[in-house]
Formats: C-alpha cells, sequence, structure tokens
C-alpha cells in the first residue's frame, strides 16, 4: 500500500483533478484526459447550494482530496462559486501536502487554464514515481458492500458470499462500510439483532423511517412494493425482498457504527453509513467513509466504476456475467447450480479483494470507467 502523510494507506496512486463547481467541468476534464494516471472529478454542482447542503458538498469533495488512494490533488475553481477554491485547497493540503489549486478567472481562459493544470499534473506525476509501496498489514484495508441492478441470485448467492468475505476481513481486523438505507426497509427485526449497541440501531431506524416519511410525502408507499423495473424483471417484487437479501452481504458480523453521509468510519468491523440507494451516490458516501476499495454485487449487469476506488463486479447471473464478461470480475454462478458452496465463494472474493489490493486492475478500472458525482440533501432554490 501506499501509506499518506496523515497515516492513512491507499491501494491506488492516483491524481485527482476537482474541479469546485460545474462550470469548469470541461476544464477539469480536459486537464485529466492529458494524465494518464489523473481522474476528474466533475459534478453539476458548487454553486445555489445552502446551509448544510453546500457544507456536505465541500465535505465530499474534500474527503475525495483526502482520500487514501490519491498521492496528489488539484484543485480547479471558477473564482466567483460558493465553494471557495482557496478553502477548499487548505483543507485538502492540511493533509495531503501534493495539492495545488488554479482559478480560471485569475489564470484567464479556458486553454491557458487547461495547460497551467497540464504542467502541474505532470510534475505531480513525476513525484509519484517516486512514491514507494510499503508493506503493511491487511486491518488498514476498508472495503466498502454495495448492490445494484439485483436480481433473484443476488440474495441467495453473490450477497451471502460478501458475508463471508467480511466475517474474514472483519477478524483480521478490516474495517466494513455499507449503506443503501433504503433497502434495509424490511429487515429492521434482523438489523436489530446485528447492531452492538441499541443506540446504533436507533440511529439505523431512524434513517428507514426518514426515508419512507420522504417517499410518502411523494405520494408513494415504498413497502410491500418495489419502485425498480429492473429488480421486478430479476425476480424481486418487494423492497423487503431485495432488503432481506442485502443484509446477508455483512454476513453475521455485529455492526459496531453508524454514520452520517460525508462521515469517516473510525472502528474496526462493520460501519453502517446513511447513503442512498443511487449507485454513485452510495459509492460517494462509502468511499468518503475511507474505502479504498468497493464490492458490488450485480445480478442485471452495471458497468458503474469510481474515480476514487476500484469497484470489484461480483454476479452470480450465469446469462449476465456471459453477456457482460468485460465487466464482471467474478462468476459465482457455480453456486446457483448448486456446484460450489457460498463458502467457495467468500474465499474467492476474498483472493480477489487482495489481488486488487495489491495492484490488480479491476475491470471498470480496465475499461475506463471512474464516474463520480456529489449528493445534494436539498433541492434548488436560487
Amino acid at each position: 500500500m501506499y501509506k499518506r502523510p496523515n497515516g492513512t494507506y491507499g491501494i491506488r496512486n492516483r491524481i485527482a483533478v476537482i474541479p469546485t463547481v460545474a462550470c469548469v467541468n470541461h476544464i477539469a476534464q480536459s486537464i485529466a484526459e492529458k494524465i494518464p494516471s489523473a481522474d476528474a472529478y466533475t459534478h453539476p454542482y458548487g454553486c445555489d447550494q445552502l446551509g448544510s447542503d453546500g457544507k456536505l458538498s465541500f465535505d465530499c469533495l474534500k474527503a475525495m482530496g483526502v482520500h487514501p488512494n490519491n498521492g496528489a490533488v488539484l484543485v480547479v475553481g471558477l473564482g466567483c462559486e460558493e465553494i471557495i477554491p482557496n478553502d477548499l485547497y487548505k483543507a485538502i493540503k492540511a493533509q495531503q501536502p501534493n495539492t495545488k489549486c488554479i482559478i480560471m478567472q485569475e489564470v484567464g481562459g479556458t486553454t491557458k487554464t487547461v495547460e497551467t493544470g497540464v504542467e502541474i499534473c505532470r510534475k505531480f506525476e513525476e513525484i509519484l514515481t517516486e512514491t514507494e509501496k510499503v508493506e503493511t498489514d491487511i486491518s488498514n484495508l476498508t472495503v466498502g458492500l454495495e448492490c445494484g441492478g439485483s436480481d433473484f441470485t443476488s440474495g441467495i448467492a453473490s450477497n451471502p458470499s460478501l458475508g463471508i468475505f467480511a466475517e474474514k476481513l472483519c477478524s483480521l481486523g478490516g474495517k466494513i462500510v455499507f449503506g443503501e438505507t433504503t433497502e434495509l426497509m424490511g429487515a429492521e427485526d434482523i438489523i436489530k439483532d446485528l447492531c452492538e449497541k441499541e443506540e446504533i440501531y436507533d440511529f439505523i431506524a431512524s434513517k428507514i423511517k426518514k426515508v419512507e416519511k420522504t417517499a410518502i410525502d411523494m405520494k408513494v408507499d415504498l413497502r410491500g412494493t418495489q419502485p425498480s423495473v429492473g429488480n421486478i424483471e430479476g425476480g424481486l417484487t418487494t423492497i423487503e425482498e431485495k432488503s432481506l437479501g442485502g443484509i446477508c452481504k455483512i454476513g453475521s458480523n455485529k455492526i459496531v457504527d453508524a454514520v452520517e453521509f460525508g462521515s469517516k468510519a473510525t472502528k474496526s468491523g462493520v460501519t453502517f453509513v446513511d447513503t442512498p440507494g443511487n449507485d454513485i451516490a452510495c459509492t460517494l458516501g462509502l468511499c468518503t467513509a475511507g474505502a479504498q476499495l468497493i464490492i458490488f454485487t450485480t445480478g442485471r449487469g452495471t458497468p458503474m466504476g469510481f474515480a476514487a476506488a476500484p469497484v470489484i463486479k461480483v454476479t452470480a447471473n450465469s446469462a449476465m456475467s456471459k453477456l457482460m464478461e468485460e465487466n464482471i470480475d467474478i462468476d459465482l454462478s457455480n453456486i446457483v447450480e448448486g456446484k460450489s458452496s457460498v463458502s467457495d465463494g467468500g474465499k474467492k472474493v476474498f483472493e480477489k479483494v487482495v489481488s486488487v489490493a495489491n495492484g490488480e486492475e479491476a475491470c471498470a478500472e480496465k475499461l475506463g470507467h471512474r464516474e463520480f458525482s456529489l449528493y445534494r440533501i436539498s433541492p434548488i432554490l436560487t
């Protein structure tokens, strides 16, 4: 792993090009496209965000800047936005010395700003090539668990295999983070038994109720229904069915902590993060919590990757594995066919995680899938 100045460990050594506002997305993207080891964290926000909503965007961009998989950061600002470029720069630089900031309205025009950014990133590349890996314990690994495009195989094979993996990683001192609050609805009794303390369950239950109330306010009753067409076609008829399969991802581990979206997981073991079910937004929440790697189970298939972390795709749907072979890292369809066990699946997942943590590229990385987006908690008002 790569040891960072703030004491964290990364499994990648990338350059993060972070625009403070959507207006400079093209500039950030143009810079990153010219630097093989750079990723542009483009997003549609940075202005007209009030109170806690603006703070959350700032905090998430900061978290990406200090994410251990990034060895250098370039903040790209416009100059008149509400997320002040120099404030973000200073917040990141306090933990990541390899940080620079350019502001378009000061540099002058698109072309000159891109040229300046590319020059800075090329110097960053020279620094990163000198960064040596250090041998460290697997207890320094935080893995995010997620499912999307689920079908009937997710709950009977893929997610239980992740549960076996999670039990082993936690037994070795590692951290697991999981979220998707909506997809815990209907599994409250199981969650209550898994929570180490009553206040942890109370936190999770309050978040589930909040999601349910938000849906009801929009004239949608989530319980007993299934809002995703893809999930229905995959054999999941209710949100409860999906939840009962989804909670299998953490195995028999106790949930030792629960945190808000944008907060960091600090305890060894399993931490719940209050995230939406949306795939990219959930991944952002898991990575801000500290995940250096994501395991994503899917029955229907999805190509999504993420800018800050490798995303390992797992499926137990044999047809999908063949159809989207280039996108799938682990095929567990033998479990569904009765040819292997969930324990075998968990071992397979663990071996892949160790390999990817040691530098092997996940399929999403090979294909250039490095998606990113911020998550808003309020509507656009101005």
